[in-house]
């Protein structure tokens, strides 16, 4: 009997060879990766400890995020080094868009000026996804300081210099620079006192352990409602609406005072930009849900909303701002 050996044809080896390969590439090109992107869970570091500013942001865009996403969106806190401690964690993370950055304008600008030794580069190892909030700092004293103005503040550090300390959220952030300009623009010497984010600095304010403290206003203005602190000016080029009855720091006498924070969110380098763009196209749903625009209007934030390009465009102005302001200081962090 003969037997009749059978092979495969060439063409349909090679078809098959094609659609596998064909198959393969559709999956993991950018585009079809961003079309699955997300498919679990996805964190956003932030750099300061809860109760503060920042962390107020940070998880009401995570809650719109996970709305959008369809997947949860954790908040995970990882303070100190004025930012520099989660930044550092962020850009070491891989880049697919599962771990994002809660940024701010001090950590782009201000940290690589002030601190020697940066864990990371915060313009080259992470890149911008969108530039979500901005606000004001708002001047607040314990009320056992006998000062009630601007000018009476100035007068009494410069009668007691190096005597008159304030806190800050830690070195390099809005409200560290906000002194400085104020010590700067006025010639006066007073004591920073650096904490690990605005909330622990706060309990210390409101307990009398350090005197002032030129804080972002939604996390002071509760304690400016209730009595437990004298309020005596913003940072802004005009009044703030939500403190319309104080005047602005350049009203009350110092003259060219202007600062203010703003944040955004941020990836690891090398992120796909489909994927950038995905989270910046759901970041800035966020920013535009009536839930998200009442809750940060009425905490005294301004809406953005930013493309990536106009974040990168925020940060380099940022840097050609505040380093010059940092290097006059002489202000340093270890």
């Amino acid at each position: 009997m003969a037997f009749i050996k059978l092979r495969p044809s060439f063409s349909w080896v090679t078809s098959l060879a094609v659609s596998v390969g064909m198959a393969g590439a559709l999956l993991s090109s950018p585009a079809a990766l961003a079309q699955a992107f997300p498919n679990k869970p996805l964190r956003l570091i932030c750099p300061f400890p809860p109760g503060g500013a920042v962390d107020i942001a940070s998880r009401a865009i995570a809650q719109e995020l996970s709305k959008n996403l369809g997947q949860p969106v954790t908040v995970e806190n990882r303070p100190g080094a004025g930012g520099n401690i989660g930044g550092a964690e962020a850009a070491r993370a891989n880049p697919d868009g599962y771990t994002i950055f809660m940024t701010t304008s001090g950590i782009q600008a201000i940290n690589p000026v002030l601190y020697a030794k940066m864990p990371f580069d915060p313009n080259k190892d992470l890149v911008p996804v969108s530039a979500l909030v901005s606000l004001n700092n708002v001047l607040v004293l314990h009320p056992s300081i006998k000062a009630n103005s601007v000018p009476e503040v100035i007068a009494l550090a410069r009668s007691q210099p190096g005597a008159i300390n304030y806190a800050s959220s830690g070195s390099g952030t809005s409200i560290h620079m906000s002194g400085e300009m104020f010590k700067s623009l006025t010639g006066v010497n007073m004591t920073h006192i650096p904490y690990k984010g605005s909330a622990p600095a706060m309990t210390d304010l409101l307990g009398g352990q350090v005197m002032m403290m030129f804080d972002n206003i939604p996390s002071a203005i509760p304690h400016i409602k209730s009595g437990k602190l004298k309020a005596l000016a913003t940072t802004g080029s005009k009044r703030d609406p939500l403190l319309p009855e104080l005047p602005t720091l350049a009203e009350a006498g110092v003259a060219g005072y202007e600062s203010g924070v703003w944040f955004g969110l941020a990836v690891p380098a090398n992120t796909p930009r489909d994927v950038v763009m995905k989270l910046n196209a759901e970041a800035i749903k966020g920013t535009r849900s009536p839930e998200f625009v009442k809750r940060m209007t009425e905490l005294g934030y301004n809406i953005m909303g930013t493309s990536p390009e106009v974040m990168l465009d925020m940060s380099r102005a940022e840097v050609q701002r505040w380093g010059p302001i940092v290097r006059s200081s002489g202000a340093k962090a270890d």
